[in-house]
């Protein structure tokens, strides 16, 4: 007989996260064999199923990959409840190095993970992930959206909705919505950042751009005519829009005191590191923010359409909708005086809570 080994079973400090958040369910995921360390976080499923993508990041602990989860899968019910889906939030994150860490089998584990928890989770790509990684997670569940021969990377119709709501910052800020000759700081020029870079580049803008992964930085610069700048940089720069597509947390006490812009809008999520701090700061200093969750809902509105059955033009007229989202949210922050992440909230909330009069929780 092994010998038993004394754990500690105590689970009050995630219990106390979960509350935090108000979240219905955590699952952690580990397997030995594969490698695979994940975390999927289902918050609410009053709209729907929760569906929301896998990020697959280096996180310096497991307690970081904690929070990230929980956060994200928050923004996913604001973000499905005020795009006006019929889907809950979720999210999930994998603990590891995306570059070299996954593997066919780590993602068809990751798929059995995801095929426990019944269709309350539908799972799609995010930061580290691809379409052809999803497929692996198809082989093991039907509860994932994104897939090649389907609705597909959803990253043009995310960019896209950044972009329409971008225009409608500029409306409010200069009385039209031209975009032409205005200085744009695209901080992360992935996937969606690379599509908002096309966009404004047709529109004439003046575009700088950064990005940790050298190679793709350059390629896009030469591609569509934006200048290089340094990681940190984008921070001190004169211009008219910030727009963070990279990872979030970066409207932060440090960066307020140095940007010098009159907008921030961009694809990355939880980009206000803490709402209620940050978000006052933002409109204290005159800068209208255009909420995360709201602007870059265009990537589920395409994942919607995949469960739904619904056409690719159909996801694009959809995501035009944002134009008047940000807009309205937007004036209501400027005529109540109340911070825009604040109206958000309170707009995503009200329709969680009418339609949870007619529809209990999964």
């Amino acid at each position: 007989m092994k010998d038993i080994v004394n754990v500690d079973l105590s689970v009050d400090p995630v219990i106390a996260q979960m509350s935090k958040y108000n979240h219905e369910q955590l699952l952690f995921c580990n397997d030995n064999e594969t490698g695979l360390k994940a975390i999927i976080a289902v918050h609410n499923t009053v709209l729907g199923p929760a569906l929301g993508g896998t990020r697959m990041w280096k996180y310096s602990n497991e307690m970081e990959a904690l929070n990230d989860v929980l956060r994200l899968s928050r923004g996913m019910t604001y973000k499905n409840a005020i795009s006006g889906l019929n889907l809950g939030g979720g999210k999930a994150v994998i603990i590891g190095d995306s570059r070299s860490m996954k593997s066919e089998a780590l993602m068809r584990r990751f798929g059995k993970f995801v095929e426990s928890l019944g269709g309350k989770y539908i799972t799609a790509e995010d930061v580290g992930i691809n379409t052809s990684d999803m497929e692996f997670v198809n082989m093991e569940t039907n509860h994932v959206v994104g897939l090649p021969g389907r609705s597909g990377d959803p990253s043009p119709v995310t960019a896209h909705g950044v972009y329409v709501g971008m225009k409608a910052c500029a409306k409010l800020r200069f009385g039209n919505d031209s975009l032409h000759g205005k200085k744009i700081a695209v901080q992360g020029v992935g996937h969606v950042g690379e599509y908002l870079v096309q966009a404004l580049s047709k529109e004439g803008a003046e575009i700088y751009i950064t990005d940790i992964h050298e190679p793709t930085l350059h390629r896009v610069a030469s591609s569509y005519g934006a200048r290089v700048v340094g990681l940190d940089e984008i921070y001190d720069l004169d211009v008219d829009v910030y727009a963070p597509c990279a990872l979030g947390a970066t409207v932060n006490d440090d960066t307020l005191s140095r940007l010098k812009c009159s907008i921030i809008a961009g694809a990355a999520n939880n980009q206000l590191k803490v709402e209620e701090v940050h978000g006052k700061m933002v409109m204290d200093k005159d800068i209208i923010y255009a909420p995360d969750f709201a602007l870059n809902a265009g990537g589920v509105i395409n994942c919607y359409s995949e469960v739904k059955g619904l056409s690719s033009a159909w996801a694009m007229t959809k995501a035009e909708e944002i134009y008047s989202t940000i807009e309205n949210i937007i004036s209501r922050s400027q005529k109540e005086g109340i911070p825009a992440f604040k109206i958000a909230n309170k707009m995503a909330e009200e329709r969680i809570e009418a339609i949870g009069k007619v529809k209990l929780p999964l």
